[in-house]
């Protein structure tokens, strides 16, 4: 059969090929995204009156899928100037893609790739000051230095890597942009790392704490592995370890890890928020709340002499008298509003008057 493809080089062809593999990336997590920031913001939308943070996370999350939004448009954009409107740039597509870095449509994606990569970091270093907040404030202050001291490196490479990479004649895949580029994602990427393992090792101090304490079922609900992964936001380091090493070594596979490490990053952080709506993610009073709604049981005597064993989380307390039958005396009225007077049916159905 004869050929019918373009009169370009395997690699550019190849290159190509990733490219809009990329795209369709950038999409499928763009509509994970959707989904996520309409469940979020109905949570926040919700208790904006009662928690100051909703209104907080809620402009956030808005301003989040805003310019991811305006990120897609950017890539659709620019696959249909390539692949349609300058199909016969002399080249081909890849060609006019490179020697067009400077356009506007260009410069608005690696602009907007850019703040999105910014804002996420931002969540993460703050969520890692939340959970470290229940050691002391200086702990956690101590925790997030190096982390902070990171991310403001990372904002200076950054800033030199959009800014070379749209320059006329350049691009991301020029010998200093990429350089630029490479470094920038390695400090954002340290950056992420190190505030995984701090989130990573802090939950786990914390859930070795909570399962010598507390119920096997009830700690797991705050530090099960699946929450030390979403906390964490174990989801983006690991995307954006497999693209920078794609990135660094110029392997074409690199454009599609952009895509997923993107969106990896935004969805890891939606999924944190989800939890902070629903109240169920870790803040600086988790751990000493938890501990004192299970509180150990103590035991007293009462004004008759007996011997009553107590415990604030239990419905009930318990009381034996001489007799030796086990009696009991409704510790919180309101919970049994449907008894008798005077009349408990703990006992299966048994009603047994309190002496």
């Amino acid at each position: 059969m004869p050929y019918y493809g373009p009169d370009e080089s395997s690699k550019d062809i190849f290159l190509e090929r990733t490219f809009v593999a990329g795209d369709l990336v950038c999409g499928t997590g763009y509509g994970a995204q959707l989904v996520l920031y309409t469940s979020c913001a109905s949570f926040l939308w919700k208790t904006r009156n009662e928690r100051s943070q909703s209104r907080y996370l809620l402009a956030y999350i808005t301003l989040l899928i805003s310019i991811e939004t305006l990120f897609i448009v950017v890539q659709a954009r620019t696959v249909q100037d390539i692949y349609i409107d300058n199909r016969n740039y002399p080249g081909g597509p890849w060609a006019y893609f490179l020697a067009t870095q400077y356009l506007p449509i260009n410069v608005m994606f690696y602009a907007t790739l850019f703040v999105l990569t910014f804002l996420s970091d931002l969540l993460i270093l703050w969520r890692c000051w939340v959970i470290w907040s229940a050691a002391g404030p200086k702990a956690a202050y101590a925790a997030i230095a190096i982390p902070f001291l990171l991310l403001l490196a990372s904002f200076a490479m950054g800033t030199l890597w959009t800014l070379q990479s749209s320059q006329p004649g350049l691009s991301m895949y020029s010998a200093l942009s990429q350089a630029f580029g490479t470094a920038y994602y390695i400090i954002s990427l340290s950056v992420n790392i190190l505030l995984t393992i701090l989130i990573t090792v802090r939950l786990l101090l914390y859930r070795r704490r909570m399962l010598a304490t507390l119920p096997v079922e009830h700690a797991l609900h705050y530090v099960s592995l699946a929450t030390i992964m979403i906390e964490s936001a174990a989801l983006y380091s690991i995307l954006a370890f497999i693209f920078i090493i794609t990135y660094a070594v110029d392997n074409p596979l690199n454009q599609i890890f952009l895509g997923a490490a993107s969106s990896g990053q935004q969805i890891a952080g939606y999924l944190i928020i989800y939890r902070l709506a629903a109240g169920r993610a870790w803040d600086k009073d988790t751990l000493t709340n938890q501990s004192r709604n299970f509180a150990p049981m103590s035991f007293a005597s009462s004004a008759s002499g007996k011997q009553v064993e107590r415990n604030d989380t239990d419905i009930y307390t318990f009381e034996r008298d001489t007799s030796g039958f086990p009696i009991t005396r409704n510790a919180n009225p309101r919970r049994l509003a449907n008894d008798d007077e005077g009349y408990n049916s703990t006992f299966g159905g048994t009603t047994m008057p309190i002496q």
